[in-house]
């Protein structure tokens, strides 16, 4: 949605994995960029080119690429120094107690299950401030704004305040809101511009599936 010498910002369909690894190796964000970007930074290796930081497969939404190394180790220091503006919007079970709050648990790998992430005393810090905007019973749509970006952040957080993403299979339960996976949108994103210290901020409109479950949910 937006490239200039430097950056790109891009907004990645559902069901896409953003960079080659042992179980997908074609039709990952990556190879999408390499085809139509010609110079990606080289900073995480010849399969993560440009990939400054990650969302998950199944999550919708934006992303910024960098296309040199001087840009990838800027945008990279703004996510570190917690000033870049990353936020989303889910849907959640269940029906929030508070409008607005603040989930603080660190997150490390699960020590019952390895694929999992978890919250756990030896994880990293992670932190996730929430806001409620619709309620609707069994299910609520909320506003998620990262202040750290562990892997799997917000699905964990959520789960771990009883809120679970609907649609998320690892985290969540088993019935839910049927979809291409969990209802999790990166729909906006903020940084300052590596080369001219511009604030930039960008906003991508949720898929037609997030669109049409919530137009059920309404009814």
């Amino acid at each position: 949605i937006y490239q200039d010498e430097d950056v790109a910002v891009v907004n990645k369909p559902q069901g896409m994995v953003v960079h080659p690894s042992a179980g997908h190796t074609s039709g990952t964000l990556v190879n999408a960029l390499m085809y139509h970007i010609k110079d990606l930074s080289g900073i995480n290796g010849v399969l993560r080119p440009g990939i400054v930081h990650r969302i998950d497969k199944d999550t919708s939404g934006l992303l910024m690429i960098a296309k040199n190394d001087e840009a990838h180790l800027a945008l990279a220091q703004e996510l570190k120094d917690k000033k870049s503006l990353r936020k989303y919007w889910a849907i959640v079970h269940g029906n929030l107690p508070n409008d607005r709050g603040v989930i603080e648990a660190p997150i490390g790998r699960s020590e019952k299950d390895r694929k999992k992430q978890a919250v756990t005393a030896k994880g990293k810090p992670a932190v996730t401030r929430f806001h409620v905007l619709e309620r609707f019973g069994d299910y609520s749509l909320v506003e998620l704004q990262l202040e750290t970006g562990r892997t799997h952040q917000i699905r964990v957080h959520m789960a771990y305040i009883g809120h679970p993403v609907a649609g998320d299979e690892v985290y969540g339960p088993r019935k839910t809101l049927k979809g291409h996976g969990q209802f999790l949108h990166a729909k906006t994103l903020g940084f300052t511009h590596p080369r001219t210290g511009e604030t930039m901020e960008f906003t991508a409109d949720i898929p037609e599936i997030f669109k049409e479950t919530l137009e059920r949910l309404r009814k």
